[in-house]
């Protein structure tokens, strides 16, 4: 093969020029000669000897042009291209078919220079098709290219490639895609500002607060501070604490305040032995001693003392001069607060887990009580078949859902009603009817109860089997727990043991314990750095002011950024649901005698919104909250 003028064997041509060369020449095969000029060629392969013809390769000068002037050296306009995949100069502008054909058009009426120009001259305005009859020469599309990525072009010619990221950056200027990755506004992905935590009425079993600040104000009171602590508590005094503290350790009144929130009061106290928890607390039980298992005298004395406090909890609680109390036994946990709390108008119990047995006993003792879970589900199905009726769905279901809140509203009911004794016999009725009432073997009243006890009793031992009692059912429910055999067990690690109660004030026979904190300083590996990370652990049972009062504290001490883990007695957890009476704001339950600090008070007031769950993750930044539960 002769090798023509303008070739440079040396060239390689890239792929992605000559797949746009060939779709340009199938674009421009119908209408060629009407585009080009009357001196161009509309075929590129006639040959060198047209006067005006160009290889189709060639972006250099015309054939006659180089003949001419043979002393000009011919520059290679590919010389500054780098033939990579991932070149970022490899983008081009691609004109649509239409455009093509427009510009050439256009460009077809424009004067071509003479051979007198220089060479790059020559080069920026020859074309492929002749001179004149053409979309344009390659090296004005890659100037222009050059051009659009500095952003002095419009935007709407730029096309980029496959292996472009939207994270790219070149010569200083953002690629579009990256642009659009970016907020609108800043206020647009701002957090909600929270100043306060939901409540959470479950109790903690421990407590691990993490900061960059260290919590060394918080360990080894000295004595005078411990004993200031005791007496604030006591006396139900708070004191002011400032915003912010400059130096905590020499802080006298924060070291005092800290020690004033880590007392609770508790009966039965036995050095020994760890009365929290108490359900499936059989291993900390065990191999310990217990000189009340066998003596009976001493069961019954500890049994008479504990219902002489749990009478004094009581009558704190309906004084408010005590906010709450917890009733811990070996099987169910119950919980007491006083008017005013929780948005309920007067005094409520929690009650859970529960039984049938337990429920029965109960109604037996003319306690009334609801189970606020269950009516949740009911009433969420009754929305439910309401909004198919608006639907339109299909009969059978409308039929379905009847039927299952029919079978809700009779396990519901009492077991000795008359009514329900007439719709079983006439469940029946059908048999005699069809003759053959003998030949068939009706079940009997038992199998019959059994089968509609059988949802009933599905809720034992589940978070759903919590029971609410309200205004004066909870002083029945009081001598019910006094005189129940059941809530002291009969054998096991727990025998003869009886309830722990818990309770943020003093009450008769009450033992003034404090919750166990200690502070430890690590090193915690982030990325390829070790960073100081301190941290503070509180163990015990932890009561809903405790924690508030705790919380409260490490705000200023820790300049309104700090974590919290909370590690929640489960049994409790479901202790957070509210079904109480809607407080009025005309009649407000004056509280200020309880004992707690009035931030905790306003906080306890609020209806809980956490429902079965607890709060798992507190955390603070810019002195506001946020949590997970």
């Amino acid at each position: 093969m002769s090798q023509q003028a303008g070739y440079s064997p040396s060239f390689k041509r890239p792929a992605e020029i000559m797949r746009m060369r060939r779709k340009r020449a199938r674009s421009e095969a119908g209408v060629g000669s009407s585009v080009s000029g009357p001196g161009s060629v509309s075929s590129p392969g006639e040959g060198a000897s047209a006067p005006a013809c160009v290889r189709p390769f060639s972006p250099g000068p015309l054939l006659g042009a180089r003949r001419a002037s043979p002393g000009v050296k011919r520059r290679n306009p590919f010389v500054s291209i780098e033939n990579t995949y991932s070149s970022p100069k490899k983008r081009l502008v691609i004109y649509s078919d239409s455009e093509s054909r427009a510009s050439g058009a256009k460009r077809s009426d424009e004067p071509t220079e003479g051979d007198g120009k220089p060479a790059k001259k020559k080069e920026e305005e020859e074309e492929e098709g002749g001179e004149g009859g053409g979309p344009g020469t390659f090296a004005e599309r890659l100037m222009e290219a050059q051009r659009q990525e500095q952003g002095m072009v419009n935007k709407k010619h730029l096309t980029f490639s496959e292996d472009d990221s939207p994270f790219d950056k070149e010569d200083g200027v953002e690629s579009p895609a990256l642009k659009s990755l970016q907020p609108s506004s800043p206020t647009s992905i701002a957090a909600a500002v929270c100043s306060e935590y939901p409540a959470d009425w479950s109790l903690k079993t421990r407590l691990l607060f993490t900061s960059p600040l260290p919590f060394s104000w918080a360990e080894k009171p000295r004595a005078q501070e411990e004993a200031a602590g005791l007496s604030q508590h006591c006396r139900a005094h708070h004191g002011p604490l400032p915003h912010s503290v400059q130096d905590p350790r020499s802080c006298t009144e924060l070291r005092c305040a800290f020690q004033q929130s880590l007392v609770y009061w508790q009966y039965p106290s036995l050095p020994w032995l760890s009365l929290f928890p108490r359900i499936n607390a059989e291993r900390s039980f065990s191999g310990k001693s217990s000189p009340w298992g066998q003596d009976a005298a001493l069961q019954q004395t500890l049994r008479s003392d504990w219902s002489v406090s749990l009478s004094s909890l009581y009558s704190l609680l309906k004084a408010r001069l005590c906010p709450y109390f917890y009733i811990c036994s070996y099987q169910f946990t119950v919980l007491f607060r006083a008017a005013g709390l929780s948005g309920s108008t007067s005094i409520t119990a929690l009650l859970s887990p529960t039984t049938m047995g337990l429920r029965e006993a109960m109604k037996a003792e003319g306690i009334e009580f609801t189970l606020p879970l269950v009516d949740e589900h009911r009433r969420s199905g009754d929305q439910h078949s309401a909004e198919a009726e608006d639907g339109g769905e299909d009969e059978e279901k409308l039929s379905e859902l009847k039927e299952r809140d029919n079978r809700d509203e009779k396990e519901g009911a009492d077991d000795g009603d008359d009514e329900d004794d007439d719709d079983d016999d006439g469940g029946f009725s059908w048999l005699e009817e069809m003759g053959v009432q003998d030949k068939i073997k009706k079940p009997d009243s038992i199998s019959i109860q059994l089968r509609k006890e059988s949802r009933t009793v599905s809720l034992d031992h589940r978070p759903d089997s919590v029971v609410c009692v309200e205004g004066p059912h909870t002083f029945t429910l009081i001598n019910f727990l006094i005189n129940c055999k059941s809530l002291v067990a009969g054998s096991g690690s727990q025998a003869g043991l009886p309830p722990t109660l818990l309770a943020p004030s003093i009450f008769k026979g009450a033992s003034m314990h404090t919750l166990k904190a200690r502070s430890v300083n690590v090193k915690t590996q982030v990325r390829s750095t070790f960073q100081d990370v301190c941290s503070l652990e509180v163990t015990g049972p932890v009561l809903p002011s405790s924690l508030h009062a705790i919380a409260r504290l490490l705000r200023p001490a820790q300049k309104g950024g700090f974590s919290a883990a909370l590690y929640t007695h489960a049994p409790t957890a479901v202790l957070n649901t509210h079904r109480g009476k809607a407080q009025s704001d005309s009649e407000p339950v004056d509280l200020s005698a309880c004992g707690l600090h009035p931030a905790s008070v306003r906080q306890l007031r609020l209806p809980s919104t956490l429902g079965k769950t607890s709060l798992r993750q507190l955390h603070m930044s810019n002195y506001n909250y946020t949590w997970k539960n």
